[in-house]
């Protein structure tokens, strides 16, 4: 075989280092994308949030669910104006009568992002004056009442964090978060796990799959002594009383009567408050961080 010239070795070696065996493996990310790397994603994934958090002295946190779907009023009142115009122009389409339907529901909800925003910016204000950054108001970092807590806080002046998460029809964070402390996760389970670390107190609004799923964890977390007691609330008794009937499995010997004393209901901003300083302040083996003034 002919020696191989200069100009070849080097395209010979330059070959080898544009293959994909060549990439250093953190830099590689076909290779952290391949299923038997996902240890090492959910690591990543828990590791970087909580590195962030330490850095930013956020001790804890009050955790703040709820649906994407409840509009600030103004936005609620336009969609229900523009699903009427469409039914006007074809008044038999029962697509359309669900939507204004719909819309009209998100409407008399709306009153939820009001109360959502009165909540974050109270916990904010009351927390300033600590040390270092206590109960800061944490939400999934989407739309709606998620929005609507950060919104609260940050005009309140306040760092608030929000917990993001890839989905399939992409979920853009809401613009009140503080840009330090806005994380975008990939797994629902790494997320929750953030969600729990630092959570003082959840407060549930009303939402969908996805505010149940995160409240039922909590519940069972809290049941099964996974960790510290800490106050529940669920927001809006009326909209929890018709979507979860937990009487039932009382009834039904699924869980205990106890269970029920998990959580409290609320529908004022300043009730829901009060009633997580009163969970603190009656024990002082509950509270880590100063009692409220």
């Amino acid at each position: 075989m002919a020696k191989k010239t200069e100009k070849e070795l080097r395209k010979m070696v330059a070959k080898l280092e544009a293959s994909a065996a060549y990439k250093v493996a953190y830099k590689d990310s076909e290779f952290l994308d391949r299923g038997y790397s996902r240890p090492y994603r959910l690591q990543l994934e828990l590791m970087k949030p909580e590195m962030t958090l330490r850095h930013e002295k956020i001790r804890s946190t009050i955790v703040v669910f709820g649906g994407t779907r409840v509009p600030e009023r103004a936005d609620a009142l336009k969609n229900v104006k523009r699903a009427e115009k469409r039914l006007a122009k074809n008044p038999k389409d029962k697509a359309l009568r669900r939507q204004l339907k719909a819309a009209k529901s998100r409407l008399r909800n709306s009153k939820y992002y009001e109360e959502a925003r009165k909540f974050g910016n109270l916990v904010a204000t009351e927390c300033s004056h600590f040390a270092d950054r206590e109960f800061v108001i944490t939400t999934g970092g989407g739309p709606g009442i998620m929005e609507a807590a950060n919104r609260g806080a940050y005009e309140a002046g306040a760092t608030t964090c929000g917990l993001n998460i890839t989905l399939p029809l992409e979920q853009e964070p809401n613009p009140y978060i503080s840009p330090e402390v806005c994380f975008n996760f990939h797994y629902f389970a790494v997320r929750k796990m953030h969600f729990m670390l630092r959570a003082r107190a959840l407060v549930a609004f009303p939402g969908g799959y996805g505010t149940l799923d995160e409240l039922f964890e909590a519940l069972t977390l809290v049941q099964t002594k996974k960790v510290r007691p800490l106050p529940i609330v669920l927001f809006g008794e009326s909209y929890w009383r018709k979507v979860l009937n937990l009487e039932y499995l009382v009834e039904q010997g699924t869980i205990d009567p106890d269970d029920l004393e998990l959580f409290v209901y609320a529908d004022k901003a300043k009730d829901a408050w009060s009633y997580i300083k009163y969970f603190y302040s009656v024990s002082s083996s509950r509270a880590r961080v100063p009692l409220f003034k």
